[in-house]
Formats: C-alpha cells, sequence, structure tokens
C-alpha cells in the first residue's frame, strides 16, 4: 500500500436502511490522528452537521488491532496513532434526498462527499481513493478516473467535489468539444431521452464556445427525478440535478430543467475554478464569508437562460417574460428595501438558507437580486463600449486571470467590470450592491426596452406579461398583504401591508371573512372584489383560540412587472437588441 494514499473502502451490505459503511486508511505518519467531517459542503452556503448522521466509529491498525477512538467535539474522532496507520470504520444514515445531501436506499445510493468522507488536515493534499463495494447489478458512477477499480481523486478537494452515484442505471451520453458527457438518471427514465441529451448537448455547446473550450475531460449529469423539490449542485467536473418528473411534461417546466442544467454547467468555470478568494482553500470546519455570491450566483442565474436562449431552445419574448417574472420576485419582496444585496450575499449562512415567515420582509436573494444586477451590469457594459463588448468579456476576463483557482478579491468582479468598460462602474456598483435604494432600469432603453409595472392579477399572476384588459386597471383591488401556505394558514404577513398593521399573524388559521366561510383562494379573491378602505372582519384561529380581526383593506401594489419594447425605436436600438439576444428587432414572438 502506498504510504501517500488516503484510501476508502464503502459498501452498501444493506441498503433499505440507509446504511453506508466506511473505511477510512489514514497513512503513518500522525502521532495523534484528528479525522473530521465536514460541516458545509461547497456551493451550499449553510453549516448542516453532516457528523450527526456517522455512528458507530471504531479505529485500528492496518493489520486489525484496536485503537482507542474518542469523540473531542462535534465533527472529530481522535485516535492516538502513535505515527501508525490507522483504520477507521464508521456508518452513515443517508436517507436524505437532496443534491447537498446523500441518500441510500433499494434502488440506488448517492453519495456526497463532504457527508460521507472524513478526513485529516495533515492529509488533505494526498491523493484519495474510493473502492465502492456495489450490490450485484449495480454500476458505480463518478466523474473521476478509475485505478485498479478506485476512483483516484488529487486531494481531498477533488474528493469532496466528484459525487458518487450507484444504481442500475444506463447511462445517456452525447460529446461536446471532444468531451464525453454521461447523463444518469435516477427515477423514472424521461419519455424522450433523444431530446435531453440533444438539448443538453446545445447548452453545453453554447458555453463551451463562450470560454473557448471546455476545462475538464468527461462531465456527468446526475439527474434526480423526484415527485417533489427542484435544486442543483455544482462541482468540478459534475453536478446532481433535483427535479420533479411531472414537470417534464409541460413546455414551461421542460424549460426550468434546460435553465437549471445550463446555471450548474456555468459554475464549471464560476465557482468552480474562478471563485472567491475567501473561499480559497475551503475551510470544511465553519462558515466561509465572501460577499460576492451575488456574482458568482447571480450572475449564473442571468446566464442559465440567457444560455437557453442562445441554443435556440427558448425565443427571445419567451426569454424577456420570464426575465419580467424574475423582475416581478424582486419587488414582491419587502426585504430588498432593507439588507443589500452584498449583505445578503455575505450572511447566506445565516439568511437565504435558513428563512422563516419574516424572511420576505427582511432579506433578499443574493440569487434572484444578483440575477437582475447582472443584466443590468450586461446593458450598462453594451451600451459604454457601443456593443462592443458586455458581460461575456467579463466573464472571459475572470477566466483568464483566475481560472487557475487562485481566487479573485473582493473588489475583484467591480475592477474587472470597469475595465471591460472602459469608465468607472462604482457608481453602478454602489448604488446595486451596497445600498438599499430601487435598481436604475432607464439602461433598458439601450435595447430599446422599459419596465412596466402593474398589480398581480391574481395569486398565480408571476408577472412578464402586461395586463390583460382595460378592465383590469379601471377599479383598484382590495388588498390584504399576506401570503398562505396550504388552504389557509397565513405563511407570511407583508411588511407595510394592512394585515400588519391590522394585527394579524403568521401561521394564524384563515376560517371566514366577514363571517362566511373562506379558504385561501376564497379569502384573496374576495378582498380584490372589495375596494381599498373598505373595512373586512378576517376570522382566525390562533394557537387555538378564535379571533375576529378587523382589516382596513389596501390598495395592490403594483409589484407586477414586464418589459416592452419602445414605441418608436432607433436603429442603434434595434441593433443592440439583437446583438444582445442574438434575434431581430421584428422578429415574430414566439418565435425560436
Amino acid at each position: 500500500m502506498s504510504p501517500t494514499v488516503v484510501r476508502y473502502r464503502v459498501s452498501l451490505p444493506r441498503p433499505h436502511t440507509h446504511l453506508l459503511e466506511v473505511e477510512a486508511t489514514f497513512p503513518e505518519g500522525e502521532a495523534t490522528l484528528d479525522a473530521r467531517m465536514p460541516v458545509w459542503t461547497p456551493g451550499s452556503y449553510l453549516v448542516r452537521e453532516f457528523a450527526r448522521h456517522v455512528q458507530d466509529v471504531t479505529a485500528s491498525t492496518v493489520d486489525g488491532t484496536p485503537l482507542l477512538v474518542r469523540r473531542v467535539d462535534k465533527q472529530t474522532w481522535r485516535v492516538d496513532a502513535q505515527g501508525q496507520a490507522v483504520t477507521l470504520r464508521y456508518r452513515v444514515y443517508c436517507n436524505e434526498l437532496t443534491v447537498r445531501t446523500s441518500h441510500v436506499d433499494g434502488t440506488h445510493a448517492y453519495l456526497n462527499g463532504a457527508c460521507v468522507f472524513v478526513y485529516t488536515d495533515a492529509t488533505r493534499e494526498l491523493e484519495h481513493h474510493v473502492t465502492v463495494d456495489a450490490p450485484p447489478g449495480w454500476t458505480s458512477f463518478c466523474a473521476l478516473g478509475q485505478r485498479d477499480g478506485a476512483f483516484v481523486a488529487k486531494d481531498y478537494d477533488t474528493l469532496v467535489d466528484s459525487p458518487i452515484e450507484v444504481g442500475p442505471h444506463t447511462p445517456l451520453t452525447f460529446s461536446v468539444a471532444g468531451v464525453s458527457h454521461e447523463v444518469v438518471v435516477w427515477g423514472d427514465t424521461p419519455a424522450d431521452p433523444e431530446r435531453l441529451c440533444s438539448d443538453f448537448q446545445r447548452l453545453c455547446e453554447v458555453q463551451a464556445r463562450l470560454f473557448g473550450g471546455l476545462p475538464m475531460s468527461r462531465y456527468l449529469f446526475l439527474l434526480y427525478l423526484t415527485d417533489k423539490g427542484r435544486g442543483g449542485l455544482e462541482h468540478q467536473s459534475s453536478t446532481a440535478l433535483l427535479f420533479p418528473r411531472t414537470g417534464l411534461a409541460t413546455g414551461r417546466g421542460w424549460e426550468d430543467l434546460l435553465t437549471l442544467a445550463a446555471h450548474e454547467y456555468f459554475h464549471l468555470w464560476m465557482v468552480k475554478r474562478v471563485k472567491p478568494r475567501a473561499l480559497v482553500p475551503f475551510d470544511y470546519s465553519k462558515e466561509n464569508y465572501t460577499a460576492l455570491l451575488w456574482a458568482f450566483e447571480g450572475t449564473t442565474a442571468y446566464y442559465d437562460n440567457l444560455i437557453v436562449r442562445r441554443a435556440g431552445l427558448m425565443s427571445a419574448q419567451r426569454y424577456l417574460t420570464r426575465l419580467g417574472e424574475t423582475l416581478t420576485a424582486l419587488h414582491s419582496t419587502p426585504g430588498r428595501r432593507t439588507q443589500t444585496l452584498a449583505e445578503a450575499s455575505l450572511v447566506s449562512w445565516v439568511k437565504h438558507y435558513r428563512p422563516d415567515e419574516n424572511s420576505p420582509n427582511s432579506a433578499i436573494s443574493y440569487y434572484l437580486k444578483g440575477e437582475v444586477v447582472s443584466a443590468l451590469l450586461d446593458l450598462e457594459l453594451r451600451r459604454a463600449t457601443r456593443d462592443a463588448r458586455g458581460l461575456d468579456d467579463v466573464m472571459r476576463l475572470l477566466w483568464e486571470r483566475h481560472g487557475d483557482g487562485s481566487g479573485v478579491d473582493e473588489d475583484g468582479v467591480e475592477a474587472a467590470a470597469s475595465e471591460v468598460a472602459g469608465v468607472d462602474l462604482s457608481a453602478f456598483f454602489e448604488r446595486a450592491l451596497r445600498t438599499t435604494e430601487e435598481l436604475d432600469y432607464s439602461v433598458l432603453s439601450h435595447v430599446g426596452l422599459e419596465a412596466n409595472f402593474r398589480p398581480r392579477e391574481s395569486a398565480s399572476d408571476r408577472g412578464g406579461t402586461p395586463p390583460k384588459g382595460k378592465a383590469t386597471e379601471a377599479r383598484p383591488k382590495g388588498w390584504l398583504g399576506l401570503t398562505l401556505k396550504g388552504s389557509a394558514t397565513v405563511a407570511t404577513v407583508l411588511d407595510g401591508s394592512p394585515a400588519q398593521d391590522a394585527g394579524l399573524y403568521a401561521e394564524d388559521d384563515v376560517v371566514a371573512l366577514d363571517g362566511w366561510k373562506a379558504d385561501g383562494a376564497a379569502l384573496v379573491a374576495r378582498c380584490e372584489d372589495k375596494r381599498p378602505g373598505e373595512t373586512v372582519r378576517v376570522t382566525v384561529f390562533r394557537r387555538d383560540r378564535l379571533l375576529e380581526v378587523p382589516v382596513v383593506l389596501g390598495a395592490k401594489p403594483a409589484e407586477a412587472v414586464w418589459l416592452s419594447r419602445v414605441d418608436r425605436p432607433t436603429e442603434a436600438q434595434k441593433a443592440a437588441y439583437q446583438s444582445w439576444l442574438g434575434a431581430p428587432w421584428d422578429e415574430a414572438p414566439g418565435a425560436a
């Protein structure tokens, strides 16, 4: 056995118990061996305490002589190694099917390295080998190369960044820029796997052209089709995608899957290689703070729709509709007036990933506002350079200078953008990142567009489209100012709303309106039938006590946003629009 290798053996003797058995062997050298389990996984900025799922830890020499092992804190096991090689054996409970955790059952095993493999500080830079003892008929899939039947990672960081899927799967394959790509699907196989591969291939090709090639020798998509849930987590040469299987049957659902895949693939460059310097190297034992998540996640969110558009899988008009929906989500969040975008990035550890009933009032998503700021930045760059350059050039500049993983300083993205623009953009960034002022949408005029605002027309109204008719605008509708969950439970009472002023609470269960039974949908509809200034009586159960709360209705705020074209565009605006979205100004709405 090589003295310079950390070796793991993983087995699943009883997958229905959701238990994974791990054997970790560390080479000789340490007098005291402290084996640690990460508390978070890169790409998901929340302390998840993975060690809570570890049990039955024992230690021995490689020849089997037992060694004393004791737990010294929430994540560390200490062995008096006396310089000998040490083998730790432990089991991990894996029954949380998300892209950030691990899941083992009778159908498969998804192993996310941060919650499976312990490490030591002294051996993090060594090669790490993983052998998987798969059940009969199952195959192990991982982006890592193999040697002598083991997956080989050059160091612990690479191992953590290389999830393993084990199961009776048959992968789908395609190639981009000479690089092999595999798609491994758990759950029901999509009805049209050829379309899935074809569309994924087009998304990857667009990004390969943007950056001038691919930074890896092979790539693995792990796609988990479930009954609910949506999410993705990027890795160095792979990604895990969680998506509701029913969504694949609708046009919007398919569009959402493509944007999710495009988002995670974009992270091959931004996050996995170009990353904030504050994350170099990762500290797996605690929070790693940076104010740059708006750029690395928000900018990626901007590109995910744009890449689908560039791949010809979304029309220009549909792209504008989705951007309007994003703007609507931003303007429907009172927290944008409370938390800056830079702060949202910095405190994601306690805000974004730990939402509560007051989060819409106190916080803003760095994904959401970051996407909008990135769109405006792209247009600012295009306006400053007369469409000679744009955000693509900033991405390529960051890739050229920081693609080696050395890290970007906290002001590095702003400096790169100003360099590309050829003008000082500090005023733009100061307003967008470090104040809670409303964003300036006047730059939309560069591409012949303008932002319009209207009240939402129903609870399901996402915005993005103009009002349906003049009747909608003619009579103001009554507004309570709360959101609901389930059939009639108050989820959030919005800041400054009539409901807040009247004293309605989150977790109130709505029973009736003006003495008549009302569930959530009826409550909203019947309030909208009334006018601002009218008083309604909302009957609720609060901690099992029946209460009646009078509420003076307000006017529905104009928070739904849609983008429209200016009436008399100049030729310069038409050309700028086409340069940005790759579609002629006069293209028919809905055309690809």
